[in-house]
C-alpha cells in the first residue's frame, strides 16, 4: 500500500504561480512512475504531468512551457511547479503514482484556483 499527501493548492491571480506537493509513505519501494492529474467540473479527469523513476517528464500539451514536475527520491515526494497560470487551469489536482507491476494509487484532490 502506498499513502499519498498532497499540499499547496489554494486560490490564485492569473497569471500567478502556485507549487503542488505530494508526499507518498508507504511501500515506497514499489513506486515508478508519479504524477499530477486533474478534474475540472464537468470535465473528463486528465493527465497534466508525470515522471519516471529516471527522470524522463510527459506534459500535456497545455501545460508545457507553464508547468515543471519534479521528484526527490530520497523523501518520496514528487512537485508541480505551476507558472503563469490561468482560468482554465482551475481544478482539482491529484497526486498520482504507478507501481512496478501497474497499479495505480491517487491522492485525495487539492483544489487549484485561478481567477480573472
Amino acid at each position: 500500500q502506498v499513502q499519498l499527501v498532497e499540499s499547496g493548492g489554494g486560490l490564485v491571480q492569473a497569471g500567478g504561480s502556485l507549487r503542488l506537493s505530494c508526499a507518498a509513505s508507504g511501500s515506497t519501494f514499489s513506486i515508478n512512475a508519479m504524477g499530477w492529474y486533474r478534474q475540472a467540473p464537468g470535465k473528463q479527469r486528465e493527465l497534466v504531468a508525470a515522471i519516471s523513476n529516471g527522470g524522463n517528464t510527459n506534459y500535456a500539451d497545455s501545460v508545457k512551457g507553464r508547468f515543471t514536475i519534479s521528484r526527490d527520491n530520497a523523501k518520496n515526494t514528487v512537485y508541480l511547479h505551476m507558472n503563469s497560470l490561468k482560468p482554465e487551469d482551475t481544478a482539482v489536482y491529484y497526486c498520482n503514482v504507478k507501481t512496478l507491476i501497474q497499479y495505480d494509487y491517487w491522492g485525495q484532490g487539492t483544489q487549484v484556483t485561478v481567477s480573472s
